[in-house]
């Protein structure tokens, strides 16, 4: 089984890394995983600490000459804002006064988080609930990604609605999806609603306030199998839901176009299946978003995601001062205006860590030359 912890704090020295249980023999480029941390890092109406931060890891552990060891991988990924932030956040010494934090953002995890920590300074909580641990994520995503390759599994998120403007999931090969939002600020395959997406961004930007979204991770066709219906927390759907919630703002999931599919008959819903000697059992749709009975079912995963407005306003909201009591405005930290399209790098990581882990999981081995053993024997067994 795969395992992927991280420790850091969102101003801290930096983050670490350590993912257990990859297989010996996986090919890794540490600068593929150096572009997906810039993946993160752009998308239009990001703030200023964008600018400050450079991500570049350092593998410490588990891979040499290029290939993973079956060893614990080992990954330190440097904050660059430390410098400034060393005093306040020294793991010695005494916190002074003056730097707590006592006022709590609505929408944040700091009033929730102190309450139940019994922390008199907010710096405790938001350092950690911060959307900057998901820098660690997206490290770990490209090596999950890199070993799916293997088994010709490629992800890809992009963005369908920014606030109130939207558009449809588009009904295109995966391949000219990707490249259509490759290159493109918003991670967005239509460049004039992208257009009137960023006019939108930076009105909302002068009025002080932020946005939310709604973005889609699409993946190429998975192999038959991966999950179960056995048990409820081995159901490959009921596993992503929980990863793709676990994203900081996440509020929201679904497989495929399942909210819209709960306003139609049946008949308009099912994927009708069919059969070729050439192609095996398929579907000429994929309205199950690639997931029947929490088990893959060989199309391309579909799974949306909602996002929230960011919680740090520059024109904030009204809160309490958990030392005073008394009410105030709440108190500001760097932010973006809105980071839908890096929320869609960080459900890519996701999605992969748990696709790796089913896939170990069904054709499961200790190294690379096994599991693809175990792979073909089954995919080549398929009738």
């Amino acid at each position: 089984m795969l395992e992927y912890r991280s420790a850091g704090e969102s101003h801290g020295k930096g983050f670490i890394l350590i993912i257990d249980g990859m297989p010996a023999g996986v090919k890794i480029e540490p600068e593929k995983i150096n572009a997906q941390l810039k993946r993160r890092q752009g998308g239009y109406g990001r703030g200023g600490r964008m600018k400050i931060e450079k991500d570049r890891v350092e593998i410490i552990s588990g891979i040499r000459a290029g290939l993973t060891l079956g060893s614990p991988i080992g990954i330190y990924l440097e904050n660059k804002d430390w410098k400034n932030w060393n005093e306040i956040m020294s793991v010695v010494g005494k916190i002074n006064d003056s730097k707590k934090v006592t006022k709590p953002r609505p929408g944040h995890a700091d009033l929730a988080g102190i309450l139940k920590y019994n922390h008199n300074d907010i710096r405790n909580i938001l350092e950690r609930a911060s959307a900057r641990e998901t820098a660690a994520r997206v490290a770990a995503g490209s090596i999950f990604s890199q070993f799916l390759t293997n088994f010709n599994i490629d992800i890809v998120s992009h963005v369908l609605s920014i606030g109130n403007i939207e558009l449809k999931s588009p009904e295109i090969d995966f391949e000219v999806l990707k490249k259509n939002v490759e290159n493109s600020p918003l991670h967005c395959y239509d460049k004039e609603k992208e257009k009137e997406m960023m006019s939108y961004i930076d009105k909302i930007k002068e009025k002080g306030d932020s946005l939310g979204g709604i973005l889609e991770v699409r993946t190429t066709e998975l192999p038959v199998g991966l999950g179960s219906h056995v048990q409820w927390n081995r159901r490959l759907d009921g596993r992503l839901a929980q990863a793709i919630m676990s994203i900081p703002a996440i509020k929201g999931v679904e497989i495929g176009p399942a909210f819209d599919n709960a306003k139609l008959p049946g008949s308009l819903v099912h994927d009708e299946i069919y059969y070729s000697n050439n192609k095996g059992y398929y579907h000429k749709t994929n309205r199950a978003g690639g997931l029947e009975g929490g088990i893959s079912n060989g199309e391309g995963l579909i799974i949306r995601m909602a996002m929230k407005p960011i919680p740090t306003l520059t024109k904030p909201l009204n809160s309490v001062d958990i030392k005073s009591k008394k009410s105030f405005k709440a108190s500001i930290e760097r932010s973006d205006v809105t980071a839908v399209p890096a929320a869609g790098v960080v459900g890519e990581a996701m999605v992969s860590l748990v696709l790796a882990n089913a896939l170990l999981e069904k054709f499961g081995g200790d190294s690379m030359e096994e599991i693809e053993r175990n792979y073909n024997n089954f995919v080549n067994g398929l009738s």
